[in-house]
């Protein structure tokens, strides 16, 4: 069975948790997010804290994915989510331009990225990076599906470490063909 899932998800002061069916209403004074949990699957708030639990063994595989799903959502709706990307190579850089990001990667034509609703991204000067783009909101799965899609932009490339990649990211370089002799 699972551990995680048996850990029941406090509930901080000023977080409104409502159950309603099979969805969760998760609620701030300023945000709200929603989450449909699939049948089998019993959520239930009592003393401050929700507590999920499964009505038989078929189910198990889905009791720690609920239980995360709403613990990663009062954590966005209290504290949202941010991930940093850097933009390393001469010539590379990022900008905004009203509700797009805008990236010169060494292609013939700017990249132009629609910046969803829900979703912040902001662009900073980076110390070892042309830029850094930081991009912020209250839902985990939005804000990590943004970053990969602005990283497949331009993937990092092996040998000189040039591309977009995120800022904890190791990239261990390849020495090349001439290196050997």
């Amino acid at each position: 069975m699972s551990r995680i899932g048996k850990n029941p998800i406090a509930i901080p002061s000023g977080v409104e948790v409502k159950i309603d069916g099979n969805t969760v209403k998760v609620k701030w004074p300023k945000w709200e997010l929603e989450y449909t949990y699939p049948k089998g699957v019993n959520v239930v708030v009592e003393d401050n804290q929700v507590k999920v639990t499964v009505e038989s063994d078929d189910y198990k595989n889905f009791w720690w994915l609920v239980r995360t799903l709403i613990a990663n959502m009062i954590e966005g709706v209290t504290k949202g989510f941010k991930k940093e990307l850097l933009v390393v190579w001469v010539g590379y850089n990022a900008k905004l331009q009203w509700d797009t990001l805008v990236l010169s990667l060494g292609f013939s034509h700017p990249v132009e990225y629609k910046i969803p609703k829900g979703i912040t991204i902001t662009v900073d000067k980076a110390p070892k990076a042309q830029a850094k783009i930081i991009v912020e909101g209250i839902d985990k799965q939005k804000v990590w599906e943004i970053a990969a899609k602005i990283r497949a932009f331009k993937k990092p490339e092996p040998y000189k470490g040039k591309g977009i990649r995120y800022a904890d990211e190791v990239i261990k370089l390849k020495q090349g063909k001439t290196a050997g002799k």
